[in-house]
């Protein structure tokens, strides 16, 4: 088997996340005893989100690269961000190495191209609301993008980084999320892009009339595809 490098710590709710479904996919493909050969790089999320909400990307930029080269320093033959944000740095961090980086827009866009879907509804951070780093990767792969007004985005963001971060799942939080989604499927939307990895932890198949695509669980499914392919 592979070793992968997953950057996380961004937050740990999310990456436990991750550990959880990678390690459980390698054991349903490939025996009881079976589990991902794996090394975890994980930040202290309260430095990062500092440097988020600051604008001090290239710092950001700098602490990612240096997780990145450590990993493949010890072996790793490929890499993932465990974060829909901070993909805003994926090509720096992609350049920085010589092993590939498993972006984390690429098999939710596949899922939504197996599901027929063209126009997508996103839900994530402001940062990836509202710049383009997200919505030109899903629209390269040949789909039109549709994000919330200015308020529900606003909203959006705050459950993030006020509750899901800290473990805080809230049912009043999870019923402004069905609203928002609801109001994404009336903007023409034919699936949805839980575009921030903690969003999975609020909202679930069946919470909505179309379909939830989950990028945690979608990026887990292709670190085993990797971890496993011959």
């Amino acid at each position: 088997m592979k070793l992968l490098g997953l950057i996380g710590g961004m937050s740990w709710e999310s990456s436990a996340e991750y550990y959880r479904l990678i390690n459980q996919g390698v054991r349903d493909r490939a025996g009881p005893s079976a589990s991902a050969r794996c090394l975890l790089w994980s930040f202290d999320f309260s430095e990062i989100e500092a440097l988020q909400m600051a604008g001090e990307w290239q710092r950001a930029t700098d602490l990612l690269i240096d997780a990145a080269r450590r990993l493949e320093a010890s072996g790793c033959t490929a890499l993932m961000i465990c974060t829909n944000t901070m993909h805003k740095l994926a090509d720096a961090v992609q350049g920085a190495v010589g092993v590939p980086l498993l972006h984390i827009a690429d098999p939710a866009a596949a899922k939504a191209r197996q599901l027929g879907c063209r126009t997508i509804g996103l839900l994530g951070t402001a940062f990836t609301l509202e710049q383009t780093f997200y919505r030109d990767r899903l629209a390269a792969a040949g789909l039109d993008v549709v994000v919330p007004p200015a308020e529900d985005r606003l909203e959006v963001h705050r459950i993030i980084y006020e509750e899901l971060i800290a473990g805080i799942i809230s049912e009043p939080s999870r019923a402004a999320y069905r609203a928002i989604a609801v109001r994404l499927a009336e903007q023409g939307a034919e699936a949805i892009i839980l575009g921030c990895t903690e969003i999975g932890l609020l909202l679930k198949d069946g919470d909505c009339s179309i379909p939830l695509l989950d990028t945690t669980a979608l990026h887990a499914e292709a670190a085993v595809d990797y971890l496993l392919a011959p």
